[in-house]
């Protein structure tokens, strides 16, 4: 199965010259999202992995997946204000700003091996924040997986020089 076909292509979204690589028809596809969930697993089975990680939004629908398929546990990586015991957070850079991302302070212990899961790695500022943020929290970054990389906007070597193994499904070239 080609997951490519699987994911929607939007020209000019958000602005104009983005194309925006949309996975929710994927998800939609029954055949294409347990393939898409059984090739983020495949290389993780062995590797004892505690926790998945997954970047919110559509990394809590990949992270929960690949989480039960490991035999692993959830940690939910939000967006400010959204959790409701007491967090510990990280802020990054945006385009135009600065955002900040939270997770429960016990939400990971010392030493467990974490997966990071998320839809697409792009410039890498938001999943270096999980991963900064997980180590804040005592977790060993076992690796970090996604179904899109755009490698022109260098996300992976960013997350690689973290000293982070990252792999990604598809690869589209452009923004």
């Amino acid at each position: 199965m080609n997951l490519a076909d699987a994911i929607r292509t939007i020209p000019d979204y958000p602005k104009p010259g983005i194309m925006f690589r949309d996975i929710t028809t994927l998800l939609g596809d029954a055949a294409a999202f347990r393939e898409a969930i059984d090739q983020l697993v495949a290389p993780y089975r062995d590797a004892r992995i505690d926790k998945v990680a997954g970047i919110e939004a559509r990394g809590f629908i990949l992270g929960g997946a690949v989480a039960h398929q490991l035999g692993a546990g959830f940690i939910p990586l939000r967006k400010r204000g959204k959790l409701p015991h007491t967090v510990i957070a990280m802020e990054y850079d945006l385009e135009y700003g600065k955002d900040v991302i939270e997770m429960h302070h016990d939400a990971c212990r010392t030493g467990e091996r974490v997966l990071v899961i998320d839809d697409l790695i792009a410039t890498g500022g938001t999943a270096e924040a999980a991963i900064k943020l997980l180590r804040q929290g005592g977790a060993e970054i076992a690796a970090a997986a996604f179904v899109v990389d755009l490698p022109d906007l260098g996300g992976v070597r960013r997350l690689e020089a973290l000293g982070v193994p990252v792999s990604a499904l598809l690869a589209f070239g452009g923004h």
